[in-house]
């Protein structure tokens, strides 16, 4: 066998020998994706967003817990008495005056509007949360999407690595025929310019993966090592688009966050309704008062204690129409809310069916392109044993050649589109998760933190300390 068809057959084999090497470390789709789900900046300030979104419960209950405030006040007082002619008779003072008191306010009925907002908050809440699986499914897909990237472009570098070293043994055979008398320089200038545009190409393919390998390291949090051409998803992958939109609808965090805004908004107009009704509130004051001044009933200092209880019921009856605003646009935010959910069921079912399509077309396209590639490579074969014995040209094994570098390219191009349309399924149907997909790492429980602060009455330090 020439040297020439050795190098096509190696050619040949390229797609199964094509996946970057491993190394000790080397790092799965899985793996990365773990890593993004603990490291990844963007989700993480999201899951600060929520532990904020969590006081809003606490701060609505304060609306219905008691008011405690003290004073304390001190005064001086100094001059003289002046007599009904108007000179002074000489006599002066000086005294001072303090006084110290405690208030306590309850508010015993606000017309259910602390009901209904803390109710709201903790809607607020649960549609938070589930904006956080949202955002965390996104940042999953994205990392499976930058894994399979890097996979699919170290490939590419490998294949246009090896097309260069094609071209420099046809740019040696070449030169080879023509010193013997059986080929031309034309042949030679042919596989120079292909030899160049090759070199080109490769330097095109290294900058591409130098890009990848940084969108790669923003989104997971560490350099890619050891990738390889990963899998389609398997792990609760719907079976037909039908069922991936029926769960898509039912379970994905989009739609349930709409849902529980819907409630939110609801409640919010019960709370705006709540201003035209009676409140009551009721106050307790205890007071202290000291003086050195004399009083002019008794020769002693006119200290006193003093306490006092105070029920209120107020009544609106018009308060400038800013209430009826309130009202007016409280129920135009619920219906804004309810176009929402509808909004983002929409969403969800051109998502998956987007995402279903591309991932059969990916899956097609493979087989095609496998059988392309074969196609192409049985064909480079014949060329070069057709040239060998003068039927056929320089020109025609370099056109062969460049059909192979098409169909190799195309083959992991399509392999990287099948596994990120796969990932996207899972995501539009809402089931790109830690657990669906048994990643290596612990799932964030936010209800940890609701739970520590959805009671607090009082406290300045955060759950973690700061």
């Amino acid at each position: 066998m020439s040297i020439i068809r050795k190098t096509a057959f190696a050619a040949a084999l390229a797609p199964v020998l094509i996946l970057t090497p491993g190394s000790v470390s080397a790092e799965t789709i899985f793996g990365a994706m773990a890593k993004a789900y603990q490291n990844n900046p963007d989700l993480n300030a999201v899951r600060a967003a929520l532990r904020a979104s969590d006081e809003n419960v606490t701060i609505a209950k304060a609306g219905m817990r008691p008011q405690v405030s003290a004073t304390l006040t001190g005064t001086s007082v100094g001059g003289y008495n002046y007599s009904e002619t108007g000179f002074n008779n000489g006599a002066g003072f000086d005294y001072q005056t303090a006084s110290g008191g405690l208030t306590i306010t309850q508010q015993i009925f606000d017309g259910f509007q602390t009901l209904n907002n803390v109710r709201s908050a903790e809607s607020g809440v649960l549609s938070n949360r589930e904006n956080l699986r949202a955002n965390e499914i996104s940042i999953l897909l994205a990392a499976a999407q930058a894994y399979s990237d890097v996979a699919r472009d170290q490939q590419i570098v490998v294949i246009r690595k090896q097309n260069l070293q094609f071209l420099k043994e046809q740019l040696n055979a070449a030169n080879a025929r023509l010193q013997v008398g059986e080929g031309t320089r034309t042949d030679v200038s042919q596989a120079e310019a292909q030899l160049a545009g090759s070199e080109a190409l490769l330097a095109a393919a290294i900058a591409q993966l130098k890009q990848s390998e940084a969108t790669y390291v923003k989104i997971v949090g560490d350099m890619p090592s050891g990738i390889k051409q990963p899998a389609p998803a398997s792990k609760s992958l719907p079976p037909s688009v039908d069922s991936a939109v029926a769960i898509g609808i039912r379970e994905h965090p989009a739609v349930l966050s709409a849902l529980h805004a819907v409630n939110a908004a609801g409640y919010e107009v019960k709370s705006a309704e709540g201003t035209l009704l009676p409140g009551v509130v009721l106050q307790g004051n205890v007071s202290r008062n000291w003086t050195n001044q004399e009083s002019s009933f008794f020769d002693s200092n006119s200290d006193n204690d003093v306490g006092t209880v105070t029920a209120q019921v107020r009544i609106p009856i018009y308060q400038g129409g800013a209430e009826y605003g309130r009202i007016r646009q409280a129920k135009e935010s619920l219906g804004e809310q309810r176009i929402q959910v509808d909004s983002a069921r929409a969403d969800v079912r051109q998502q998956v069916v987007s995402a279903y399509a591309q991932m059969e077309a990916a899956i097609s396209a493979i087989s095609a392109a496998r059988k392309q590639l074969t196609a192409a490579n049985l064909a480079l074969d014949g060329v070069i044993e057709e040239r060998n014995v003068g039927q056929k040209t320089t020109l025609d094994v370099l056109n062969a050649q460049q059909t192979v570098l098409e169909a190799k390219e195309s083959l992991v191009g399509y392999q990287r589109n099948s596994v990120v349309a796969s990932y996207s399924v899972l995501a539009a149907s809402g089931k790109l998760t830690v657990i669906t997909q048994g990643l290596d790492v612990a799932e964030y429980r936010s209800e940890e933190h609701y739970e520590a602060v959805k009671d607090a009455w009082f406290g300045l330090r955060t759950v973690d300390g700061r």
